[in-house]
């Protein structure tokens, strides 16, 4: 990782992020527009589940908005943990062939991903204009939101990658984990419904759940439930970023050990 992006590499990094968009689509006739279209799929679905016969949400403004947000930022997530988790077993045959910067694979499928993002939220902003949400200069803050799920996510794929190589069961376990995630934080709820404060401080405490519920109060309500809204003094408020630290550095450290070895145990 700490290999210098020269034009050689750039070109190639570039030509992988293509790659990696032609092998994810190919053969589908919608092709591109499946990556817009997954999560407003699913956002349909849990829309009509939740709000419309469950009544969640009736208490959040926005709560549609509120609800595609959390559901947008959560599928990047996913998407950059489980495409990447496989990305150097399925180079298998480029790494034997030539030398390239094992680092690059994982860049490419978390580029892909990032630009997947990158459309989804401008879907939810049109949908927030449309729907008379006002748009505070607060929402400054969400490219600083989005790092932070980036770089957890980048560590957990560095760290995943790696441990894929020699042990298969890593992909069905992280599937696990993923289902597991998605229910444990607040998507498909507002963190308000939880009346025990005590949870909601130790939920909150995931890098994920705080992202996702920071994003949503810069962008869609103040009144969402944050980090800053229950927890007092600074500490608190370092743990996530912490996590995300220790997240990144033993992802790439463990990477690092393992990347001279990928091809031998391809």
């Amino acid at each position: 990782m700490q290999q210098i992006l020269t034009k050689k590499n750039k070109a190639l990094l570039s030509e992988l992020v293509r790659t990696d968009f032609k092998l994810r689509y190919q053969g589908s006739v919608l092709g591109y527009a499946w990556s817009l279209m997954r999560p407003l799929f699913m956002f349909a679905i849990l829309y009509v589940v939740f709000v419309k016969f469950l009544r969640i949400g009736d208490a959040v403004p926005n709560y549609p908005i509120y609800l595609l947000l959390g559901i947008v930022l959560w599928s990047f997530f996913s998407e950059m943990t489980s495409q990447s988790l496989g990305a150097i077993v399925g180079r298998g045959d480029l790494i034997r062939k030539i030398r390239i910067p094992r680092w690059m694979i994982i860049a490419s499928t978390s580029i892909s991903a990032s630009i997947n993002l990158g459309i989804n939220l401008a879907v939810v902003f049109l949908f927030g204009i449309f729907s008379g949400l006002e748009i505070s200069a607060s929402s400054l803050l969400l490219p600083l939101i989005i790092l932070e799920i980036y770089l957890f996510a980048l560590g957990l794929s560095l760290l995943l990658s790696a441990l894929f190589v020699r042990y298969r069961d890593v992909s069905h376990i992280w599937e696990v984990f993923l289902q597991a995630g998605f229910y444990v934080t607040p998507i498909l709820y507002p963190l308000s419904i939880i009346t025990n404060q005590s949870v909601q401080k130790i939920l909150l405490l995931n890098p994920l759940a705080q992202a996702i519920q920071d994003a949503r109060s810069v962008i869609v309500t103040s009144e969402s439930i944050t980090l800053s809204s229950i927890f007092e003094g600074a500490p608190a408020h370092a743990i996530p970023v912490l996590v995300v630290a220790l997240v990144l550095a033993a992802g790439a450290a463990y990477f690092r050990s393992q990347a001279k070895s990928f091809a031998e145990n391809l």
